[in-house]
């Protein structure tokens, strides 16, 4: 049985308008939805884990050794961070007090973008105190890595990397 909204009316005819009217529709859909992904995609975090990965990978084995040398010295260390871009780092050895001399440099940061970077530069204020002063330092998750060197140009002898959460 036939209803009675159908009877008497006769079927639409599809027509090249028609079709291209869809076609041209679903593409600007499909075309708008990828705009909008690509955009969100190059406006937030790059991706971008570490500068240079390919030669950091090359020297893998040379910094699993210098690591375990770092560990052979034995050193402890205490970071104090002030909300006032205040730093202290006190490094002493395993018996004989306090490790001075040295040339110790760094970046404060977030660690999800380099936007925010703060680079330090510490001077020895006492025997085996080292401090830096920064800008003040907004709460929240930050990221400091320091390296230490025995003077100008040589390879770090010791490396310090850890998350610090400022509270509001």
């Amino acid at each position: 049985m036939i209803p009675n909204s159908l009877v008497g009316r006769r079927p639409r005819n599809v027509n090249g308008r028609d079709v291209l009217a869809v076609f041209l529709t679903f593409f600007a859909a499909i075309f708008a939805v990828n705009g909008a992904l690509i955009y969100a995609a190059l406006s937030t975090h790059t991706g971008l884990v570490t500068n240079e990965p390919y030669r950091k990978g090359l020297a893998y084995n040379e910094r699993i050794l210098a690591d375990e040398r770092q560990a052979q010295l034995g050193w402890s260390e205490r970071l104090e961070l002030g909300r006032d871009g205040h730093f202290m780092l006190a490094l002493a050895e395993r018996h004989s007090g306090p490790v001075s001399g040295l040339r110790i440099q760094g970046v404060l940061g977030r660690a999800t973008t380099n936007r925010h970077d703060i680079y330090l530069a510490f001077a020895e204020t006492a025997p085996g105190q080292y401090e830096a002063q920064g800008p003040e330092i907004a709460a929240g998750s930050w990221l400091i890595s320091l390296e230490v060197r025995t003077g100008e140009g040589t390879q770090p002898i010791y490396r310090l990397r850890r998350r610090l959460w400022l509270k509001p």
